[in-house]
């Protein structure tokens, strides 16, 4: 999920479409929170890592 919402955020960018760029920074940000509860060992999905 990190990888697609950079993914998204450097094509909304690139392209100058705004609601791609957002939902871009949504999806990192998502990405980047279920890495943290993985990393510190909540069990996220019914999965010890999220990666």
């Amino acid at each position: 999920m990190i990888l697609f919402g950079m993914i998204l955020l450097l094509v909304g960018f690139i392209a100058g479409i705004p609601v791609v760029w957002t939902i871009g920074m949504v999806v990192l940000v998502i990405g980047l929170a279920l890495m943290l509860l993985g990393a510190m060992g909540h069990a996220v999905g019914g999965r010890r890592h999220y990666f």
